[in-house]
């Protein structure tokens, strides 16, 4: 974590207080504040006056505070993920109870009351690296699962397909298509609704056709999925928190 005179602490006008991490960047022409799934960032240019860094953090407190709450987020980030303690998580984009459980062997299952994780040690701290991982490779193979029926529907449709797949966190991104023609997936999609990882493959799958953001691949995309806007939209406005569950969830 950085040192703390790296951080402007602001109070809301609720009452709250938000901590912003500080940063001057020898490139920069302007103030800028950013809120992503790590917190809220001020950078600006170097030999800016202190005075003037903290008034224009106060003249956005207000829109600040909103993007916080949109992310579920406060100053300090998400809650850390504690071994023994049931807690409520996206799947497929509907909650779900993650439960904990003694076990001789490290597993993980997906049962009707929800996610059950068991674990030698369940309500140790010692047993936290074992339970991301094993998150992580059940994420894994729920995105897998359905991007394998996307594939089949939509292949056919475009008459090109990926030369792999890879699924990995990305930390702004939701999906990318390489020179190789191999398509990354972000892991928090496993969170998303199903309809969001299905815009997010449509979409790179098109890419395979057209390597641009012109009208005509747009039009593509439109053609295969018609409600896609809906589906960015949706990305955009909650994309950060999903982001940070998955932060929780895994670790990184």
């Amino acid at each position: 974590m950085a040192p703390d005179d790296n951080y402007l602490e602001l109070s809301t006008p609720n009452g709250d207080t938000i901590k912003v991490l500080k940063k001057a960047h020898p490139q920069a022409r302007r103030l800028r504040l950013t809120v992503t799934s790590s917190g809220a960032r001020l950078s600006y240019p170097e030999g800016t006056h202190p005075a003037q860094v903290y008034a224009f953090l106060r003249k956005h407190v207000d829109w600040l505070e909103r993007k916080l709450d949109e992310l579920q987020l406060d100053g300090s980030g998400p809650p850390p993920l504690k071994p023994g303690a049931t807690t409520l998580i996206p799947l497929r984009g509907e909650t779900t109870q993650l439960f904990w459980c003694e076990s001789v062997y490290p597993a993980i299952t997906l049962q009707e009351e929800g996610i059950v994780l068991l674990l030698p040690n369940a309500h140790s701290q010692r047993s936290l690296p074992a339970a991301r991982g094993l998150l992580r490779s059940f994420l894994e193979a729920q995105i897998r699962r359905d991007v394998s029926r996307l594939m089949s529907r939509y292949i056919g449709d475009i008459g090109l397909g990926p030369n792999g797949v890879r699924v990995k966190p990305l930390k702004s991104l939701w999906g990318s298509l390489d020179t190789r023609d191999i398509m990354t997936l972000d892991l928090a999609l496993a969170l998303a609704p199903p309809a969001a990882l299905k815009y997010v493959v449509i979409h790179e799958l098109c890419h395979l056709r057209i390597r641009n953001h012109s009208p005509r691949y747009w039009a593509l995309v439109a053609s295969l999925y018609p409600d896609w806007k809906e589906q960015r939209d949706w990305l955009r406005e909650k994309g950060h928190a999903l982001k940070a569950e998955l932060a929780r969830l895994i670790g990184v």
